[in-house]
This record gives C-alpha cells, structure tokens and sequence, in this order.
C-alpha cells in the first residue's frame, strides 16, 4: 500500500513553535482515574506539546496579521500564529487559502474575508464558514476539522439555518460568531498511515479483530479458518449491539435540528 503524506507545501520553513503558546500533554494509556482501560487501543506514541487555540477569537476590530503556517500534531487542521497590533501571539485554525503576511479581523461586521470572523447575523447567504459558536461566547465549538466547512443557507427570525458537513441542516443563534472560510488541508482524507510503526508513533495500539479470537475472549471467535461472526448481528466483546444503534443521547441542543443528516 502507497503511503500517502500530508502536503505541507504551504507551511512555514524552519519554524518552531511558539513557546508561550505550548502546553505540556500527560499520557493517559486510555486509563481514567481508577486505572482502569476506558478507551481501548491507546498508548505509547512519539512525545508531543499542546498547541493552546485560540477558538474564540475574543480581540475584537484589532488587525492581526499571520506570521507563520504550523502544523499540529493533535489536530487534522493546520494552524496560524497571528500578531496583534500591541505584540500579542496567538494560534488560531488556519483556513484554506490563507498566507503568511495576510490580515484578518475579529468584529461584529468586517469585510467577507477568508480568516475574518464575524455574527452570523452579518454573514450573507451562500458563504463557507468554519470553528462556529453553538452558544453566544462560548467560542468555536464545531466545523474544525481538516477540509470542513458549513453553509449559510437563510437567516430566520432571530436564528442563522446552517447546512452542515454531515448534510443535517440546524438552527444557530445570530449572534453566534464564526470564521470566513474552509478549513485548512482539505487533503487530510486521502492521507494513509502506510505501516505499522508510524501508527504507534501516533500513540494507536494494535487492533485484534474480534473473529480471530477465541469464543472466550469475544462473540465474533471460535470456528475453523476465516468464518463468519454466526450471530443475526455484530458485538461488542461485552455482548452490545455494534451497528446500526443510536449511540447519541439526548442533547438539549436537538431542538435546533431542522433537517437530520442523510446516512451514507
């Protein structure tokens, strides 16, 4: 299999991260408090620092401009280190066709501009926009990973109606803010890890799968050779359903979907 590698043309040069901006990362193992696995096929991985994002974006009708393109090791997205006008750093996501030396601005109504963030209430219809509030400052919280972005399909009476990457259409407040643009390396969905030992650098232990067990170890072993799971539907080793069940509880937010996501 051909390893296919994230491009990184667009990236800064020899450049370091910023320090004041760095964050040590403890390692968990996928244990929680009690020591116990919570998330399997966690640990190991290469030693790496915390990129502190500034998702909010708070500095309001203050120009920063982009000194570097960086990428980061806990996130699908590359990242921007602006500089504010008074010398303040800060990391933010870097969206598709930004360059080192371009300007953006945080305010209520600024100029449609990549990298520009803004109310949705100001966003006309028809624009791309990515790291979009759920809540009036509460910063960015969805639309920022690699390659995404939402729509702005029609302004409603208090509310913005946002198409979103999974194709379900929701209700944000107008007062929510969000970022102009795509977010940056949209090529990260073609990328393959192309072998084994890369993947334990990035902290994932192996994966055993549950038909290659023995039946005491999981409902899919047993049987001679390469056999079929022989159950009406797939299990988790404890005896749960797999597929096809709805793992999303109920969330104060449901009432905003307009339109559910169409399932692939």
């Amino acid at each position: 299999m051909k390893t296919v590698k994230k491009s990184t043309k667009i990236l800064t040069k020899n450049k370091k991260p910023e320090k004041s901006l760095l964050l040590r990362i403890k390692k968990t193992g996928g244990r929680g408090s009690s020591g116990r696995i919570s998330v399997r096929h966690i640990g190991g991985g290469a030693k790496k620092m915390y990129r502190m994002i500034d998702f909010g974006q708070n500095k309001q009708n203050v120009f920063a401009e982009v000194k570097a393109l960086e990428y980061d090791p806990n996130r699908t997205a590359f990242i921007a280190l602006l500089e504010y006008e008074d010398g303040e750093k800060r990391y933010v996501l870097a969206p598709k066709g930004m360059k080192e030396g371009d300007k953006v601005m945080t305010g209520e109504k600024v100029e449609v501009n990549i990298g520009n963030r803004m109310q949705l209430k100001n966003i006309p219809d028809g624009t791309q926009i990515y790291n979009v509030e759920l809540e009036p400052g509460k910063k960015g919280k969805f639309v920022r990973s690699a390659g995404s972005n939402a729509v702005v399909m029609a302004h409603d009476e208090g509310y913005i109606l946002l198409k979103m990457p999974s194709s379900e259409i929701r209700k944000v407040k107008e007062a929510c803010y969000a970022s102009i643009g795509i977010v940056s390396n949209h090529e990260h969905k073609f990328e393959k890890i192309g072998n084994a030992g890369r993947s334990r650098r990035m902290g994932i232990r192996p994966t055993v799968r549950g038909s290659a067990m023995n039946p005491c170890d999981h409902p899919h072993g047993g049987g001679e050779g390469r056999t079929g799971i022989g159950l009406k539907y797939p299990k988790t080793p404890w005896g749960k359903h797999a597929s096809g069940v709805r793992t999303r509880g109920q969330k104060w937010s449901d009432k905003l979907i307009v339109k559910r996501r169409v399932k692939k």
